[in-house]
């Protein structure tokens, strides 16, 4: 297994346009302590945001967490795990004046502002800082053995990435009220109830399932994607009348991109549309 806490791959997609366009897949790569999240994992992440955004060819990201390893004899076999949480050995001692500049610039923010689409591939435990994560995430697919929950409360602490406000959003003021104040755990089929996570699928079938998303979005015009996710994003922060008045201006001035004349004439000729990203 590679030293790197983050495997990074760039997924060719056969007929993206412009040509050239790939998914992101980056694995979480600690299966020894479940992918929990550290300091160097936050920084790689950082690193790697700053790349994809920089680059036209990465049309969407997929995170995951690395499969467990395979037990020495006589142990256990460690369980499946996108991410279970921060790595609470770098707590100790702390003061608020030691992590303020980490949480003040951390992996989490730097997902959720990602002007490309991002996916997240959760398979067993998200909790804490992995749910989080996910949260950070536009999308969540999950397998049947995935596990959320928000237990800081049992360390004494709060959700620090963003937990209370993203979890309040996507599945409503009383069920995240109840997760971040008990710890509790959230099973899969619970978190597909609650509007927590997009799809659950069979864990054979996660890989698969994810990346048709990825895929499908990564075929859509790159300079549409960004437009829509940007105006998806402005009703978490805007008044409704704002959000739509936004959301007018951002379709009126897509009658002026060539990409609005490609999918147009795609349309009316039923052939497939060849992106030019502008």
């Amino acid at each position: 297994m590679s030293d790197e806490v983050l495997l990074v791959e760039d997924v060719p997609i056969g007929g993206s346009s412009p040509a050239g366009g790939s998914v992101s897949v980056w694995t979480l790569n600690r299966p020894e302590k479940l992918n929990a999240l550290n300091l160097q994992s936050h920084q790689a992440i950082k690193a790697q945001c700053i790349r994809v955004e920089a680059d036209d060819d990465v049309r969407c990201v997929v995170i995951r967490g690395a499969p467990p390893p395979e037990p020495l004899e006589g142990k256990r076999q460690k369980p499946a795990a996108f991410a279970a949480g921060a790595d609470i050995s770098e707590f100790v001692g702390k003061t608020s004046d030691d992590v303020r500049p980490f949480f003040e610039d951390n992996a989490w923010e730097a997902i959720w502002n990602l002007s490309k689409p991002t996916i997240a591939m959760v398979d067993g435990f998200a909790l804490g800082g992995g749910t989080e994560l996910a949260l950070s995430c536009d999308i969540r697919i999950a397998s049947d053995r995935a596990t959320f929950g928000q237990p800081e409360i049992n360390l004494g602490l709060i959700p620090g990435g963003g937990g209370t406000q993203r979890l309040c959003r996507l599945v409503g003021y009383g069920k995240a009220m109840e997760m971040v104040l008990t710890g509790d755990m959230v099973s899969a089929q619970e978190a597909l109830a609650i509007g927590l996570i997009n799809k659950m699928v069979g864990r054979g079938d996660l890989e698969t399932a994810t990346m048709a998303i990825a895929e499908s979005m990564a075929k859509k015009s790159p300079y549409t994607i960004g437009v829509a996710k940007r105006a998806v994003r402005a009703a978490l922060d805007l008044p409704f009348t704002e959000g739509v008045l936004m959301e007018r201006s951002e379709f009126v001035a897509l009658f002026d991109t060539e990409d609005k004349e490609v999918g147009v004439s795609a349309f009316l000729e039923r052939s497939e549309a060849e992106w030019v990203g502008r």
